[in-house]
């Protein structure tokens, strides 16, 4: 039986990663969702506190056929971006292909940038911007740099000559994807990838009324109708891709290989 391709395996055949938790405390994430479930942690409190596994941090690294994927459960914030600058020279070193994934910190992306100048052939930046409403992405991801700083942080990137690319995953703004698509584009290199907020029963806790109401208007922007408007609006911008959850609503054949990233 073929192994469903989905997640981080559409984009990468490796995932890394040197920490434990993330203090971005975005309230869709799965990687916290799943650290509780399986009571690696107590709670979201802790989470919200990373702490660095050194011996990841140290591990030396082997040349992997296909690309590696960095980070993939936590983020690279300026408490944890000399580890993660480690980790990503262990890897680069032994020749690896690495896509860089964050919700960027403008100060992390330009000294990742400035350290492997070297690198620019094998490093590919894949920026996680899911709207351009400030109150959106406060909501959802409440200690994550709000939409300038991730698009400046992209800029750089693409100013300084490195392969960008932006994850509209989950897609936060339904209503202003196509926008946002166009703000983006001329500053990314590779690809803009779109797709739903997965798995909202089991990761979202909707307590106060705010929740009720983002998740609400998450659910009404992800309704096969909504999202076959958006397929046929940007199906042919040769910069989106579609993630799974979008592919199976449209009709598209889902990947067959990992790490094919197409």
């Amino acid at each position: 039986m073929t192994k469903k391709i989905s997640g981080t395996r559409e984009w990468a055949v490796e995932n890394v990663n040197c920490v434990t938790g993330c203090e971005h405390g975005c309230i869709y994430c799965y990687a916290r969702s799943n650290a509780i479930r399986f009571k690696l942690i107590s709670g979201k409190e802790e989470w919200e506190h990373p702490k660095v596994r050194q011996h990841d941090v140290e591990k030396k690294r082997k040349k992997i056929d296909g690309r590696v994927m960095f980070p993939t459960t936590h983020d690279i914030t300026p408490g944890v971006l000399q580890p993660c600058i480690q980790v990503l020279r262990n890897l680069l070193e032994a020749g690896n292909q690495v896509l860089v994934v964050s919700k960027p910190h403008l100060e992390c992306v330009k000294e990742i940038c400035q350290e492997f100048e070297e690198y620019k052939d094998k490093i590919l930046f894949r920026f996680t911007i899911g709207a351009f409403d400030d109150s959106i992405l406060e909501h959802w991801e409440p200690n994550a740099p709000n939409f300038l700083e991730r698009f400046s942080s992209l800029q750089h990137a693409y100013t300084e000559g490195f392969q960008t690319s932006v994850s509209v995953e989950p897609m936060l703004d339904a209503e202003n994807v196509i926008e946002l698509f166009q703000m983006l584009e001329s500053f990314v290199t590779d690809a803009i990838w779109i797709g739903k907020m997965n798995q909202i029963k089991r990761r979202v806790e909707a307590v106060t009324e705010a929740d009720k109401f983002y998740v609400e208007r998450i659910l009404n922007g992800q309704i096969d109708e909504r999202i076959t408007n958006i397929y046929q609006i940007l199906k042919d911008e040769p910069k989106v891709k579609w993630k799974e959850s979008i592919k199976k609503i449209v009709g598209l054949d889902l990947a067959e290989k990992a790490g094919l990233d197409e």
